[in-house]
This record gives C-alpha cells, sequence and structure tokens, in this order.
C-alpha cells in the first residue's frame, strides 16, 4: 500500500483509495496501462484545483492496481479490507475504480458492508487524468465533497453529476461522460450549478452488519437465455463441482423457453441438486414477475428464484456474498427476495 503524503490536510476527514481503471492511466503502444506516481500526480492536481469547500483528505494507492476488466471477486475482499483496517480513522471514503466493473464492486461492498455509518462512494473517469477533456478531477473533487456528508449511510456511484445507490446503478454507456445510470431507483443527488441531495431517499441507519466472506470465483455462473438456447450448454455451464449458484438472463419479466422440455430439465435437476437458480431480466428497466405468462411460471415450479428489480450486478454479488456466509439453500433462496441493502424495491 502507498500512501501519498497530503502535506496540507492537518486533519484530513475522506480516505480517497485508488484501486486502478481509466483515470490512473497513461497512453503505451499497447493502449492505455495503468501509470506509475498517479496518487501523487492526482494530489498536486486537486491542489492546483478550487479545493473550497472540499473536506480534508488522504489518498493512498493499492500495491497491485487493478484494470476493472480484470477484476476477480478476491479483489472485492481486498478492497473491503483496505476500508476495514482504516474505518475509524476517517469520516467517509472514495473508491476510484475502473468503470467496466464499478457497478459490480459497488454492488458487493454494499453487502459487506451493510449497515455501514459512513459515505463509501465509488468514481472514476471515462478519459484518463492526464489526458485533455479529462471528466478526472470534476467526478472525484465532487465524490470527495459527498463523502463529507454524515447523514449518507450507503455504498453509492458518483459520476458525471449524479449520485446513484451502488447496488442500484450500471455502466449503460461506453462512449459518453455520463456513463453511468440507476434504471429502476432514483438518484440520491444530482450535481450541477445547485447541488441537490435528495435525502428523503437516502438508506436510513441501521444496525452495523459488517461481513467479509472469502469468495469461490467459480460459485456463480451467468446463462443468458437466446432463441435456440441447447440444453447441452446449460448442463455444461452447471458441471463444475464448484457451482452452486446459476443465474439466468431471461427475456422481458422473466420469460424462458418454457416449450425446451430439456432445458427445463437441466434447470430442475439443478435445484434437486441443491444449487440455486436464480431469474433476472434481460431489460435494463421494469423486474422479474415470473407468473405473468406461461413461460416464466414453468420456472417457479421448478423452484428458480425471482429477484424483482435487481441489476444483473447486483444479483451476481448478491449471490456471492449469500453463499459465502450461508450454507443453506433454502436459507439463500430466501434472503435473494428480501432487500438487504437497498438492492430492489
Amino acid at each position: 500500500m502507498t500512501t501519498f503524503d497530503n502535506q496540507d490536510s492537518a486533519s484530513p476527514t475522506i480516505l480517497v483509495l485508488h484501486t486502478g481503471g481509466t483515470i490512473g492511466m497513461s497512453q503505451s503502444s499497447d493502449g492505455h496501462r495503468t501509470m506509475t506516481g498517479f496518487g501523487q500526480l492526482l494530489l498536486q492536481s486537486l491542489h492546483n484545483s478550487n479545493t473550497a469547500g472540499m473536506p480534508a483528505f488522504d489518498i493512498i494507492e493499492l500495491d497491485a492496481l487493478i484494470d476493472s476488466a480484470n477484476l476477480q471477486p478476491a479483489n472485492w475482499v481486498d478492497i473491503a479490507n483496505t476500508l476495514l483496517a482504516r474505518w475509524d480513522d476517517y469520516a467517509g471514503f472514495v473508491i476510484l475504480h475502473g468503470t467496466d466493473t464499478m457497478a459490480w464492486t459497488a454492488s458487493a461492498l454494499s453487502f459487506m458492508l451493510k449497515g455501514t455509518d459512513k459515505p463509501v462512494i465509488l468514481t472514476g473517469s471515462q478519459i484518463p487524468l492526464i489526458e485533455p477533456r479529462s471528466d478526472a478531477l470534476d467526478n472525484v473533487r465532487t465524490a470527495i465533497m459527498l463523502a463529507g456528508e454524515p447523514s449518507l449511510h450507503e455504498v453509492c456511484i458518483y459520476f458525471d453529476r449524479l449520485l446513484m445507490r451502488g447496488n442500484r446503478s450500471r455502466k449503460l454507456r461506453s462512449n459518453t461522460f455520463n456513463a453511468f445510470d440507476s434504471p429502476n431507483c432514483p438518484y440520491l443527488a444530482d450535481v450541477g450549478i445547485r447541488v441537490k441531495l435528495y435525502t428523503e431517499r437516502w438508506l436510513p441507519a441501521s444496525a452495523q452488519d459488517f461481513n467479509v466472506p472469502s469468495f469461490e470465483p467459480e460459485a456463480v455462473a451467468v446463462l443468458p437465455i437466446y432463441p435456440g438456447i441447447s440444453a447441452e450448454l446449460a448442463a455444461a455451464v452447471l458441471h463444475s463441482p464448484a457451482r452452486r449458484g446459476l443465474i439466468l438472463e431471461s427475456y422481458g419479466v422473466g420469460n424462458i423457453a418454457d416449450a425446451n422440455a430439456e432445458l427445463m430439465a437441466v434447470l430442475a435437476d439443478a435445484v434437486k441438486r441443491g444449487i440455486v437458480v436464480v431469474n433476472t431480466s434481460q431489460c435494463p428497466t421494469g423486474a422479474v414477475e415470473q407468473g405473468t405468462y406461461a413461460t416464466g411460471a414453468a420456472l417457479d415450479r421448478i423452484g428458480v428464484v425471482p429477484v424483482a428489480d435487481m441489476t444483473p450486478e447486483a444479483t451476481f454479488a448478491k449471490l456471492h456474498f449469500l453463499l459465502g456466509t450461508h450454507d443453506s439453500a433454502d436459507e439463500i433462496r430466501a434472503l435473494l427476495r428480501q432487500s438487504l441493502c437497498g438492492e430492489m424495491s
């Protein structure tokens, strides 16, 4: 862990943790790569800009920075433990993270840090800090300011003006600054010329229930449903002895090709073997309602769990978390239907 000494912060209240991502990259012959010395560059850039009204902050950097496309569940553990080791020293936390898997990390942290009494805000940029027209400084400055809000008790993503609940956020755009959105949940703040804090939407304070489990990387698999999907493919996905959970990405409100008897038999057998099979929608807005059509009701009959309007990222993180903290498949199925930290309506 590298610490960048902020000489101008006599009593820092916010910790900025740099984990990697576009924000700290530079151009190479192979494309953008993680650069060395980013933490010091960020510190200098922030001090050279207008920091009026910003809380005092420190910056630390992981020793092994992550291109977020290479993210593994084990990295969630490293990030959570890094925060917890410094939890009592700061009033809020900002995590600089690559955009590709930011929603997965935000979702995972929301379950591991359930009942947080401090803001944890992930941000990053679409253009590296060192390049012209970068969105990095605006995102970082505002994230630090929002991390100083003492009544914000949740894990969030801040990006391009918008503060969103982390486990309701998704990266929906790759070619604009407003990369993230929260399709099924209202924004928590809108930071334009005026700062609008929608405090009535923020999670209320709750009992602290921190739990950082070990994650088995092969425990959860994702199976997108598409025209012509075969039972053999589903069986191959379920074949790993480490597999304990399967997420179906189904059509619309949770529909699947129920006329494919072989596919339905493979899924039913998986449920009988104790694998937790979950149904989420391919649609970015709306919710899974398995009983609306016969093609969805067929999943109800074999014990597939619908997860309402949870995002695919939150579903993946929640299932991983529950498999790491519970042994009973029935208990996991019950908890998947409940909102633990604002992840579903």
